[in-house]
């Protein structure tokens, strides 16, 4: 090789040389975040056993208040300026709404910078009271069990320690950091939907803590929007044994209707329509004059929601009796969490974070049927706002099998306290 070719590769070799130098820097942890992260791993199953061990069920406001004066003083503790909000007063009535939600916990921590992050979380269950005997709070190997451990139990104590780590590692770059744990999601946050929807706008970030799955270390980019039918039929009661054909059997309506609609799902848009529920009649010798079904829907894109209403009012219009009286109800519960640019960004930025110590994150941009308020904090503009930053975890709604993988916890916080740090540095692009 002659000298003059030497000299012209040598800058390339260099600056290879220094690009690989750089990018094994970068990819290197920040130690002192991952040394709080394992400080914190014991902590925060502490952490989850206190929030484990108090029952807190959408409709159990003595339990909901428990866990939010718990989760309060946590918070309050770490610096943060925390209300206790009622959003009873301002209610989106749904069938099953009750008239009274749980108190939303909002904590509010000030910083030197411009950023304004949230991370949002849960503290309600799908839980009876009574239940928590069936499930007590247990480590056994990698796995702790617990009441709603998965669901959502674990993204409080993720945030509470996330806060605790940025204030133990003196961060405060961001502009407002906000922590927002609500009491009415289990049933389609109809108190708290306005308030995440408001703070979603107002905020560059939303960071959700729901969990990620055991099997799959993933973060969403999208969620299924829920909606809901239901279908009351009114015939006439008559004798079934001397006098059927006097009655209007509601019965054998509220079964034609559920039949023909049976096939509106469609697994190219991902809508999904299921019956679930059915009940009709009072005893076995009288035609029934009452019937009602519910069916579950689900959709992957806001403007789904139109087209399977329509389609639901056009076809109870078609009726098998008709002097039947048949009226369906489509309730419109959760919108669908989809993708934005800014999403995907703060996404990928978060696998480059985790690679920092050596873990592959999947992003997940297709829905997997589930609905979660990070929809609400998405509604109406185009902020980052992802899925999933909680940890590992199964058994979701299960009553003795919901458990979160106990080596996921330093990973996760990791995560966390350093996609709160990128973000207040402006390295999210």
């Amino acid at each position: 090789m002659t000298t003059s070719i030497k000299l012209r590769i040598l800058p390339l070799i260099v600056s290879a040389a220094l690009g690989a130098a750089a990018f094994a820097a970068q990819a290197q942890p920040l130690e002192p975040v991952l040394a709080q992260a394992k400080q914190h791993k014991a902590p925060l199953l502490e952490t989850l056993k206190e929030l484990c061990n108090i029952e807190s069920g959408s409709r159990d406001l003595e339990g909901l208040d428990k866990v939010a004066n718990l989760i309060a003083g946590r918070l309050k503790a770490l610096g943060g300026e925390v209300q206790l909000v009622d959003v009873s007063n301002d209610i989106y009535r749904m069938q099953d709404t009750p008239e009274k939600v749980g108190r939303v916990v909002r904590a509010t921590f000030k910083g030197r910078g411009t950023k304004n992050i949230m991370m949002l979380a849960h503290m309600d269950t799908v839980y009876l009271k009574g239940m928590l005997e069936k499930q007590p709070f247990r480590v056994e190997g990698d796995k702790a069990y617990g009441l709603a451990i998965a669901d959502d139990k674990q993204g409080i104590a993720t945030i509470i320690h996330t806060v605790a780590m940025l204030k133990e590692l003196k961060f405060d770059d961001y502009g407002t950091l906000t922590v927002l744990i609500n009491a009415d999601e289990e049933i389609s946050s109809p108190g708290s939907r306005k308030l995440i929807a408001k703070l979603g706008a107002e905020h560059d970030v939303t960071m959700s803590f729901e969990a990620s799955r055991s099997n799959s270390d993933k973060l969403s980019l999208a969620t299924a929007g829920i909606g809901s039918v239901t279908l009351d039929v009114q015939g006439r009661a008559s004798h079934a044994g001397s006098a059927p054909e006097k009655g209007v059997n509601a019965l054998y309506e509220m079964a034609h209707q559920v039949t023909q609609m049976s096939k509106f799902s469609n697994a190219e848009t991902g809508v999904k329509m299921n019956w679930t529920l059915a009940k009709a009649g009072t005893n076995r010798n009288v035609i029934p004059d009452q019937a009602q079904a519910e069916a579950d829907v689900r959709v992957l894109r806001a403007a789904d929601y139109d087209n399977i209403e329509r389609q639901v009012q056009e076809r109870s219009a078609q009726k098998l009796l008709p002097e039947s009286k048949v009226t369906a109800v489509f309730e419109r519960r959760r919108p669908p969490l989809e993708a934005s640019a800014a999403s995907r960004a703060l996404a990928s930025h978060a696998q480059a974070v985790y690679r920092e110590i050596g873990r592959e994150l999947v992003v997940d941009p297709v829905a997997e049927g589930g609905g979660t308020d990070a929809a609400f904090a998405a509604q109406g503009n185009s902020k980052a706002v992802v899925e999933r930053f909680g940890l590992q975890g199964f058994g979701a709604h299960t009553k003795d099998a919901e458990y979160i993988l106990v080596d996921s916890i330093e990973p996760r916080l990791y995560l966390a306290a350093r996609m709160v740090m990128d973000v207040a540095a402006g390295k999210v692009k």
